[in-house]
């Protein structure tokens, strides 16, 4: 272990996009210390107007009247000039992009990034939703320093967290995002107090990655077993969600599936075929069925199977693929 030199005042650049950073950056505020500037995303096209939007840091930077940069290329002449100007000592990272050696290694203090797991386990793009999809009963937020590659630099703070049986990438994203943004205040004052220690992760045969989620990622493997199929659609949900294709004879049709229920049995159904009644909407899986809880259909909008039973006709040989 090493230890930080004891620094002076702080003088924080927060870098941060969503929603997920506005949390740290509000708790940052709310405490006291001074962020003198904030880097966010581009505004970028979104909906079916293609209007732009702004990232949620920005909305919130500008509420509080705080100077925002936003930055196409981040090596950028102009752009490295005015953070220089900034004369910043510590640089605060959620949730943002990877950056340079020239704007990490800038300010006296160091840059410190949030992580949503307990590093080195699930490095990468997506570690909240990997962790509920590999079946994980723990987790947690990690502060650690910068370095040249992702998510491999020093330990700085770490708070566990456990997943509930019930838990969503959703309801768990809530949670960190706010455990993260106590663990971003606590690691500023132990750098501004010059008692923060710093750990070097270790090295692992075992460490499970955190990949950004692709749309064949989302895709449901319905011959896997039930806890499986389970885990993969609540570590989707509710975004980018999980899908499948519903076949039913010469129709096939993409459905979405959000919530669903556990019922451990032995049947002898096919893998895949659709079971309903007017109160059960259910899979026939490995190990038991998948009652389907919450399902959109495509150009409809996300409704429980209660609401969908009444006025859903399926063949016999319906199955989902």
């Amino acid at each position: 272990m090493s230890t930080v030199s004891k620094p002076n005042k702080l003088r924080i650049v927060f870098m941060g996009t969503p929603e997920f950073a506005v949390a740290s950056l509000k708790h940052l505020i709310e405490s006291g210390f001074p962020v003198v500037g904030v880097v966010t995303a581009p505004d970028r096209p979104a909906g079916r107007g293609r209007k732009l939007r702004e990232s949620a840091v920005k909305k919130f930077a500008i509420q509080q009247q705080l100077p925002v940069w936003q930055p196409t290329h981040l090596k950028d002449a102009g752009f490295l000039e005015e953070l220089r100007a900034l004369a910043a000592n510590l640089f605060v990272v959620v949730a943002f992009r990877m950056l340079p050696r020239v704007v990490w290694e800038m300010p006296q203090y160091g840059t410190f990034n949030l992580h949503a797991s307990l590093l080195p386990q699930y490095r990468g793009a997506a570690p909240i939703h990997w962790a509920i999809i590999n079946g994980e009963t723990e987790t947690g937020v990690t502060t650690f320093y910068i370095d040249e590659k992702i998510d491999t630099g020093n330990i700085l703070l770490q708070k566990r967290e456990t997943i509930l049986p019930t838990d969503t990438t959703g309801t768990l994203h809530d949670r960190l995002m706010q455990r993260g943004a106590d663990l971003v205040v606590e690691t500023c004052r132990q750098i501004a107090a010059g008692r923060a220690t710093q750990t070097v992760q270790r090295a692992a045969a075992d460490l499970r990655p955190a990949p950004k989620i692709h749309t064949e990622t989302c895709r449901i493997d319905w011959n896997a077993p039930l806890q499986t199929i389970h885990n993969h659609i609540r570590g989707l949900s509710p975004y980018p969600t999980a899908w499948t294709l519903l076949v039913d004879h010469d129709t096939e049709e993409r459905i979405k599936i959000y919530t669903t229920d556990l019922e451990f049995a032995d049947h002898e159904y096919n893998i895949g075929k659709i079971i309903t009644d007017k109160k059960v909407l259910k899979v026939a899986v490995r190990g038991g069925f998948l009652h389907l809880l919450e399902v959109q259909w495509p150009g409809k909008r996300k409704m429980h199977s209660t609401e969908i039973l009444p006025g859903l006709r399926l063949s016999e040989a319906a199955r989902l693929h």
